[in-house]
Parts: structure tokens; C-alpha cells; sequence
């Protein structure tokens, strides 16, 4: 971790650029159609309505701008804002290069509250700023600054195979994805009905045929009984994955699905920390290791669970945040896949490019995005810092 010695010490000739400003904005995100999974069915949760976003925009003494963002889903944006708002200051007059010492900066200046969570999450929208502010500065998408080993990834569609759409609607999207471009289809189950489930997957495989790849999603809802049972009817559907099927924080029971099914157990969106990824890891719980960005606290930190993932030969699937994850993705070095979901799309100015099946890094510098002006006129709440 930083401590004031090393903080000193960054501050050398090398030092060529400071921070001068932060601007936070908290935008709240408005859903088209109130949005259903498992967690909804089964009592746990309200439809969701809206996202609530959180903005970084930095900007520096050499005239360099960066932007990063995370979210929260039904609740939490509010806190996440505050969040940042209240360690905002410490970035002032730092290094902007320095990224993985501004992390520690950010984290200790909260650490009463914890280096997981809310906190971190918090965090993230500076750190992903940060590296976009860096690849901009190099003239390079993020992907080739990291390093990438693809110019394109496999990407899937989400957001037309929720529970609360009718099956029809369901292969109607799936039709219209295809046609877009998508490679694979992802359904949500963890109806209360296992019936249901098993009938919408049978409709959807029918519909699709034998080469379109299909993922489920039954997010979290099955006790492990339910999970064997559910594991070994959905083996027939020849399926990419299994996604969360059982409490995100049992990894064990993950790890007993994962050797004793032939269709691949995916996991980890949930989890808000390098450390509980690593435990997933190294319990062998996930065949596909789903991290996200925002939810670990970035791009800093994201990295740290990709050479994890990858240390063991695990395959990749990010959750959420395609804007941020295509670059990511494109750096892993086994073929990734990447989840698309269009509900982003008016924040940014550009969209990005899906064709073949894949989603395509762009040419444009850092993550390729600007804040669109419909976000500026969702923003709820404003805090800007300058030094």
C-alpha cells in the first residue's frame, strides 16, 4: 500500500503532468421497460426501472481529460456518489500516470468502509478515468495500451431473454440480435416453475438450432438440489454456460457443479473484490470467470483478476459495461466472450461497431466515448473539485 514515503517519492522528474480537476455526476438512467430476472419472481427484488450512474471526468495542469464511470442497479447510486465526493480531493495535484498508487490513495482515504463494495465501486469510476486519461494521452484504444491479442471479441445479447418477457417476445429479440450482428443469445431462468424454465430453453434452442451459441442465466436463485437437478436437464441443450447457479459466495457449491457437469459453470459478477475472485479461483468454482470492472474497483484491479483467471486456464466473459469491457476482453489472452446490453447506449456519443458475431475495439483513443449530452440532462446531482 502507499504510504507517505512513497508518495514523496513519485514526485520526481519524471512527474511530467498533475491533476487539476474532478467532476463527479450522478445520472440516473431510465429503463424503456421494467426489467424482471429470477430475483424479482421469487420475492427477493423490485423490478428494475432505472440504472443510476456514476461519472469521473479528470482533467489535468497539461490539458488531458479522462472519463470513467460505474453503476449501481436499484439501489446504492446515491451512496457511491457520496462516496466519491468525499475522497474526490485526494486526487489533486497527483501523478495521473500513477494509477495503481492512486488506487491505494483512493482506497485508504475510505478504508473505514471497506476495500470491497460500495467503496470500491466508488473508486472505480476515477480508476477507469484514469486509464482512459493515459491511453488518450498515448493516442491508443485502451485495449492496444494494454495490449491486446484481438481487435474484436464474441459478444452475446442479455437484455432480450428476461423472465418477465413472453417467450414469443424472447425469440422475436433473439431474431432481431442476430440479424444486428450478435453471436449468441443469453435467456434468464430461476423461475419458481422449473417447468417454465426448461420449456422456455427447449422453445429457444428449437428456434435458434443446433449452431447459434445459447447461455442461461438463472442469477443466484437455486439452492444446490435444485441446482443438480436443474444442471442435468439443461445438459441436453448443448449450452455455453450455466450462469450463478447458486449463491454468488458458494463457492463450493459452484465447484461441485463445475466437475460434476459437462456444460460449463459461469460466475463472479457479483462478487465486489479481487480477494473473493480469488477464492472462486482458486476453489475451481467457474469454468467462465465473470468479473466486472466497476464492481471490483476498476480497470486496476480487474487486471489483477484476469492474470488470475488466466494463471489457471479459465475462459472469460466480463458482466455489464461493454464500453469498458471490450477493451479488457481484447487483452485476454484465450478467446473472451462479452456481453452486450443497448441500455448504455444513450450516455455515449458513439456506439460501438457489432458484426459477425463480435464486438470490435474502435480506433478512437482511451475507451472511444464521450458523455452524451442526454446524460448531462439526466444528472441528478453535480460535485467538482479543482486544485
Amino acid at each position: 500500500m502507499t504510504t507517505p514515503a512513497t508518495a514523496a517519492a513519485s514526485a520526481g522528474a519524471a512527474t511530467l503532468d498533475r491533476i487539476t480537476g474532478v467532476r463527479l455526476s450522478s445520472v440516473t438512467l431510465p429503463l424503456p421497460t421494467p426489467i424482471s430476472d429470477a430475483k424479482v419472481l421469487t420475492g427477493r427484488q423490485r423490478p428494475m426501472t432505472e440504472v443510476a450512474m456514476l461519472f469521473a471526468e479528470i482533467s489535468t495542469e497539461s490539458g488531458h481529460e479522462g472519463v470513467g464511470f460505474s453503476y449501481s442497479k436499484r439501489a446504492g447510486g446515491p451512496g457511491q456518489f457520496a462516496h466519491a465526493r468525499e475522497i474526490a480531493p485526494a486526487l489533486i495535484g497527483e501523478d495521473p500516470s500513477d494509477i495503481a498508487r492512486l488506487w491505494d490513495k483512493l482506497v485508504w482515504a475510505g478504508a473505514s468502509v471497506g476495500r470491497s463494495g460500495l467503496s470500491v465501486q466508488a473508486v472505480a469510476a476515477f480508476d477507469v478515468a484514469l486509464w482512459d486519461l493515459k491511453a488518450k494521452r498515448a493516442g491508443l484504444p485502451l485495449a492496444k495500451l494494454l495490449g491486446a491479442h484481438r481487435d474484436s471479441v464474441r459478444c452475446y445479447n442479455t437484455s432480450g431473454g428476461f423472465l418477465h418477457a413472453p417467450v414469443e417476445e424472447v425469440l422475436e429479440r433473439a431474431t432481431a440480435s442476430l440479424a444486428s450482428g450478435i453471436g449468441g443469445i443469453k435467456i434468464k431462468v430461476g423461475h419458481p416453475d422449473r417447468a417454465v424454465d426448461l420449456a422456455r430453453v427447449a422453445a429457444v434452442r428449437e428456434h435458434l438450432g443446433d449452431g447459434i451459441p445459447l447461455m442461461v442465466d438463472a442469477n443466484q436463485q437455486w439452492d444446490r438440489p435444485a441446482a443438480r437437478r436443474m444442471c442435468r436437464d439443461l445438459e441436453e441443450f448443448d449450452l455455453v454456460w450455466i450462469e450463478e447457479p447458486l449463491d454468488a459466495y458458494d463457492a463450493e457449491g459452484h465447484a461441485a457443479l463445475t466437475s460434476a457437469f459437462d456444460t460449463p459453470i459461469a460466475t463472479g459478477e457479483m462478487l465486489a473484490s479481487v480477494a473473493e475472485h480469488a477464492e472462486l479461483i482458486r476453489l475451481g468454482a467457474a469454468d467462465i470467470v465473470q468479473p466486472d470492472a466497476p464492481r471490483v474497483g476498476g480497470i486496476t484491479q480487474f487486471l489483477k483478476v484476469m492474470a488470475l483467471a488466466d494463471q489457471r486456464n479459465l475462459q472469460l466473459a466480463p458482466h455489464f459495461a461493454m464500453e469498458i469491457h471490450v477493451h479488457l476482453a481484447a487483452a485476454y489472452p484465450r478467446e473472451p466472450w462479452v456481453e452486450h446490453f443497448e441500455w448504455l447506449d444513450p450516455l455515449f456519443d458513439e456506439h460501438l461497431e457489432i458484426s459477425g458475431g463480435r464486438m470490435h475495439v474502435s480506433g478512437r483513443p482511451g475507451l472511444g466515448v464521450t458523455v452524451s449530452e442526454q446524460a448531462r440532462a439526466w444528472t441528478v446531482a453535480r460535485h467538482e473539485v479543482r486544485g
